[in-house]
């Protein structure tokens, strides 16, 4: 279909005969804006009024397409339907004091355990191109950092501005759980799905896990949990060494039983390869078609007027040119005969 996507540009069309139809009508020969020379070379005809009447039928041709070029003419194909398929996927992120225990190792460097989810969880989140994401800190209490959305980079650096002690020092997951589910039902269609990421057990909240576990069966939606921390490891000290278990807090049972209730999976990540290991299984998840999209395929076409134009204005300075060039040889012609 064509049309013109600034129509209103179209009134400027009689706007030179305006003028000329009001400007006052005078027989004076002195005038305030002189034009260059160059109709003074233009071919000369044998009818002033038919050479006057050929440029102003050029200059109208000119102006018309310029005209036409402002309003923007364009070309809109037939209706086109863009498939929306992507997943939609809530991330839980624990701030609670734990999370800065030092037993990760990024590139070789020992990091808190927060650090580490940021690091690779960076990856996860540019690798969702298509999908909605987001985002949940909990502690004492849980707060949506970022509503579900198609912005990743919004959502990474949400993530990466986060700080240990932000929303206290204790671990509500019952909470975090609630609040996911909560957004999940504000949208009909959606796979709803929740990446919950903790390394304790809920010591806080209005909600307890099996509350929450219940509220997510009813409203369908599937929870990972990832229990984060080191296994048990033997310290060397000045008193000699000792068994310690940095992750001796964290409830697999309960986390475990939250994931098998609601259709999801518990993993365990010791280290950063076991978790982008875990991130690499998620990416797994089938994306869901989302409602159709339309797009109407649009081509401009306003630079065909516009080069005519161009070309118009460029034939009296070629005329001239041409002109000179046969006068010229024409005058050598006569002075060698």
């Amino acid at each position: 279909m064509f049309e013109f996507a600034w129509w209103w540009a179209l009134f400027a069309l009689p706007l030179p005969l305006i003028v000329r139809l009001l400007s006052p009508k005078t027989q004076q020969t002195d005038v305030a804006l002189r034009v260059p020379n160059l109709m003074n070379n233009l071919p000369q005809s044998s009818s002033p009024k038919a050479a006057r009447r050929g440029w102003l039928v050029l200059a109208s041709i000119m102006w018309v397409c310029l005209v036409l070029a402002a309003a923007r003419p364009q070309w809109l194909g037939e209706p086109v339907n863009v498939p929306n398929e992507g997943r939609e996927m809530m991330l839980a992120v624990d701030l609670s004091g734990s999370m800065k225990i030092e037993d990760m190792m990024v590139n070789g460097r020992q990091v808190n355990r927060l650090t580490m989810i940021k690091s690779v969880l960076y990856d996860f989140i540019q690798r969702r191109v298509g999908d909605r994401l987001g985002l949940i800190l909990f502690a004492d209490t849980a707060y949506l950092q970022a509503p579900l959305t198609y912005d990743r980079e919004t959502v990474a650096t949400l993530l990466d501005e986060a700080v240990i002690g932000l929303v206290g020092e204790q671990t509500a997951i019952g909470d975090a759980i609630g609040l996911a589910v909560k957004r999940f039902e504000q949208k009909a269609e959606s796979n709803r799905v929740l990446i919950l990421l903790t390394d304790g057990q809920n010591t806080a909240g209005n909600i307890t896990p099996q509350q929450a576990k219940e509220l997510a069966v009813d409203a369908q939606v599937t929870v990972y949990t990832i229990g984060v921390g080191a296994d048990a490891m033997t310290v060397s000290s000045f008193f000699g060494s000792r068994q310690v278990n940095p992750s001796q807090e964290l409830d697999e049972t309960m986390l475990t039983d939250i994931a098998k209730a609601t259709g999801g999976q518990y993993f365990r990540a010791r280290n950063a390869a076991e978790l982008e290991n875990i991130y690499a299984m998620l990416d797994q998840l089938q994306p869901i078609e989302g409602e159709a999209r339309k797009m109407r395929p649009l081509t401009a076409l306003f630079y065909y007027p516009l080069a005519l134009a161009l070309l118009l204005s460029v034939l009296p300075v070629v005329g001239i040119f041409l002109r000179n060039v046969w006068v010229r040889l024409a005058g050598t012609k006569e002075a060698v005969s």
